[in-house]
């Protein structure tokens, strides 16, 4: 934990410096796969473990709210279908219970994803056991997978569609970096939503 030998002007300052290291590409990767999503009608699903799982909640809860203007008429607007699986509590902890920890998202993905649906996974190690079974079964099924990692970014980053990767060896700036970024992938997808006038 870096935090714990920096001060904060010093460790702002790595923070500042991750984020200049940051691949754009990456980035705005994302943000094209997940306007494709909404163009055609197709499911974006987010999923992780720990803050991971906090930060798929928030990306999931921001786009599906601040994707639209809200001068248009809310009731015909074209929405994007998106969805966090870290968010059912009572699903998660029953699969958890009954078939073990590794098929929390993997279920899930079963009842929902479909060929075309992209799916986000984020893992600062990217050797989560839940998280490699979701994507593997998202790979064999014709999902487009993005791994959103840190470290070296372990399995994840090897059987990933695409991904943003984070080389960096400490757990809470890459949730940091994995989050900030992602507020920018929001905003996109809203000035792109809203210039093409897709409504309805």
């Amino acid at each position: 934990m870096l935090g714990i030998d920096l001060n904060v002007d010093d460790y702002l300052d790595r923070l500042q410096a991750e984020l200049d290291r940051v691949d754009r590409e990456a980035v705005r990767r994302l943000a094209d796969l997940i306007h494709d999503a909404w163009d055609g009608g197709r499911s974006v699903f987010f999923f992780g473990n720990g803050g991971s799982a906090t930060t798929a909640s928030h990306l999931a809860e921001d786009l599906g709210k601040n994707c639209l203007q809200e001068t248009v008429s809310r009731d015909k607007a074209k929405r994007l279908k998106v969805m966090s699986l870290t968010d059912n509590t009572g699903w998660i902890t029953a699969l958890g219970n009954d078939l073990g920890y590794d098929r929390i998202f993997v279920e899930q993905l079963m009842h929902y994803g479909t060929a075309g649906d992209l799916a986000v996974a984020i893992s600062g190690s990217g050797n989560s056991p839940n998280i490699l079974a979701a994507v593997e079964w998202a790979n064999a099924n014709g999902l487009i997978t993005f791994g959103m990692t840190g470290f070296d970014g372990g399995r994840l980053k090897q059987i990933q569609t695409a991904g943003l990767h984070v080389a960096l060896d400490d757990m809470a700036m890459t949730e940091s970096i994995h989050l900030c970024v992602c507020h920018w992938v929001v905003d996109d997808l809203y000035a792109r939503i809203n210039r093409t006038g897709k409504h309805g």
